[in-house]
């Protein structure tokens, strides 16, 4: 899980300006809003839209935001319809790359995720170029130092969790979407407090990758991420901790 733990780092360590908090509302809006129309504005019946919930209040969203977006997805009152759409790459180095998007303009998405890859030394691929290495999967990511990884152990694996994977500052537990929301009402029953919690994409494979592509790969990532059509971004590259370091100074 090398990419999506070490990106996730990155965008840590570089912190939440006012602007990327606004991308980030209009992201969870979208989501809000489909997930809401695909299974209804029920959090509690509807997986989807709670965890969709969930993330926009982490990001301290306005609950008046929230409930505007679900009446939205549900019909109650009028808004766009957006089209949920994927598109597959290579990034510098031959990382694979996959991007989900919500749209109300396909023509215009689809420009602009080219024209991204096409400026940071990276190309579109065809349909199921690279999705087949990716798997849905819930990452939950806990600060190394709130808990003890044994004590994670226990409770995360009773609760169907499949991993726990030690990183330099964090404890990530890794499991199947299936079981998400018990593991994170295991660890909630614990006090075991989260950094973050989400349904995700891991790669199965992951590309090595030296300083140079890095940089290369990290701005498209970049580019892509801070597109309002693109809701999520998934890369199979690995490198370094000591190169991570660096990039993070």
């Amino acid at each position: 899980m090398s990419g999506h733990s070490k990106w996730s780092t990155i965008k840590r360590k570089k912190g939440a300006t006012d602007a990327a908090r606004g991308k980030l509302f209009t992201k969870y809006i979208k989501e809000i809003t489909m997930a809401a129309r695909a299974g209804g504005g029920d959090a509690e019946s509807n997986p989807r839209l709670r965890s969709a919930i969930a993330g926009a209040k982490s990001v301290n969203m306005p609950a008046a935001n929230i409930e505007r977006a679900v009446k939205r997805g549900t019909g109650e009152i009028a808004g766009a319809l957006y089209e949920e759409i994927g598109y597959e790459g290579y990034g510098a180095g031959g990382v694979a790359v996959l991007v989900d998007c919500a749209t109300d303009n396909r023509n215009r998405t689809a420009s602009e995720i080219r024209h991204a890859f096409a400026r940071n030394n990276g190309s579109l691929g065809e349909a199921g170029s690279v999705s087949y290495l990716f798997k849905p999967r819930g990452v939950i990511v806990l600060d190394r130092n709130a808990v003890t990884e044994d004590l994670l152990m226990e409770v995360a694996l009773e609760a169907g969790a499949d991993d726990v994977v030690g990183t330099v500052e964090h404890l990530d537990v890794v499991m199947s979407p299936s079981v998400f929301e018990a593991v994170k009402a295991a660890l909630a029953v614990r006090g075991i407090a989260v950094v973050s919690a989400e349904i995700t994409k891991l790669a199965s494979l992951h590309v090595p990758i030296a300083e140079k592509e890095a940089t290369q790969v990290f701005r498209l990532i970049e580019a892509l991420e801070d597109n309002d059509d693109v809701q999520k971004v998934y890369a199979n590259f690995d490198m370094s901790d000591e190169l991570l370091a660096k990039l993070t100074q």
